[in-house]
């Protein structure tokens, strides 16, 4: 990974939209967390349900993975950080 050689500076619409990309991140990974545990919950007290909350369970580490990738990219872009 390559950093800036030189300082990077940002305007406060840029460090606002930085924030609000955030934002909108943590709000994705605690959206998946609570679907984990939902579906968790479920299954502990309805077995008989496991089979259609395996999906669900499937579904959100991906989900979160992508979330991550895409506030990493766009860090990165903001910044000038290139990976190697």
């Amino acid at each position: 990974m390559r950093m800036p050689s030189e300082p990077v500076t940002l305007s406060v619409e840029q460090i606002a939209e930085l924030n609000h990309k955030l934002a909108t991140l943590r709000h994705d990974i605690n959206n998946h967390l609570s679907l984990i545990m939902a579906a968790s919950e479920l299954i502990r007290h309805k077995p008989q349900m496991a089979e259609r909350m395996m999906a669900t369970l499937i579904e959100q580490p991906p989900k979160t993975s992508a979330a991550l990738t895409k506030f990493s990219t766009e860090f990165e872009q903001t910044f000038g950080i290139i990976p190697s």
